[in-house]
């Protein structure tokens, strides 16, 4: 479970800061845009951002609170962090997707940066989703766990742009946006397969305790027997 939501994060990771050459290169060399505007280009990767959050308090966050009375008082199993995966790990790679096929200088400018909406959404979405699952499934251990996402996560934010100018150019802005698109899709199963196997998972590690959790609320008789009222 965590070599899998290490490599995605890590990948995400990667990708924000692979933008920081990428951007230059698609609004700077093909609509010459000058540097103060080539900046500017990122603030639609902030509102997607901003939209994601406000998205999560208003659907996500009442939803699993409404699991949370519903398992009380049992947790709710970790797997039910990761609808909002579900939702972003497609959106994640339609995003590059759209940057790679929009980055030409006879199509309009707002169509690679408003790209950076979904892509925005998706981040957000993907980390908070991934970050609580992490932190439902291994409990006592999650300050461990996070700690070698960190690592991992820091060397590909390091990495990523010393080879993003030099992919840009080589495969040029259409083609280096969609290889990442493919890679994205090619991780986008991940959230899925946890969602789906994730209890077999949790049951076979030692380090998380919460292998026994139900899957589905418990019924009335089993909160009786909890001594909870139903």
């Amino acid at each position: 479970m965590l070599i899998a939501i290490t490599l995605y994060m890590s990948f995400i990771y990667g990708c924000i800061y692979l933008l920081f050459e990428a951007y230059p290169i698609i609004f700077g060399r093909i609509h010459h845009f000058k540097p103060g505007f080539v900046g500017l280009t990122f603030l639609a990767i902030f509102v997607g951002a901003a939209m994601g959050v406000v998205l999560y308090l208003v659907i996500f966050n009442p939803r699993y609170e409404r699991k949370v009375k519903q398992f009380a008082p049992l947790p709710v199993p970790p797997e039910h962090r990761l609808e909002i995966c579900m939702v972003a790990s497609p959106l994640f790679a339609v995003a590059f997707f759209w940057i790679g096929w929009t980055a030409y200088p006879s199509v309009s400018f707002w169509a690679p940066m408003l790209a950076g909406l979904p892509l925005g959404v998706s981040i957000i979405f993907l980390f908070l989703g991934l970050f609580n699952y992490t932190i439902d499934a291994y409990l006592a251990m999650a300050a461990s766990a996070l700690s070698a996402m960190t690592v991992v996560r820091s060397m590909f934010g390091a990495g990523f742009p010393l080879f993003a100018t030099q992919m840009y150019e080589v495969l040029n802005p259409h083609w280096a946006s969609t290889l990442l698109g493919f890679i994205a899709v090619a991780l986008a199963p991940i959230p899925f397969v946890l969602r789906t196997y994730g209890p077999r998972l949790r049951r076979m590690s030692r380090y998380s305790p919460t292998g026994k959790l139900p899957i589905k609320p418990p019924s009335d008789e089993e909160k009786r027997a909890l001594g909870v009222e139903p």
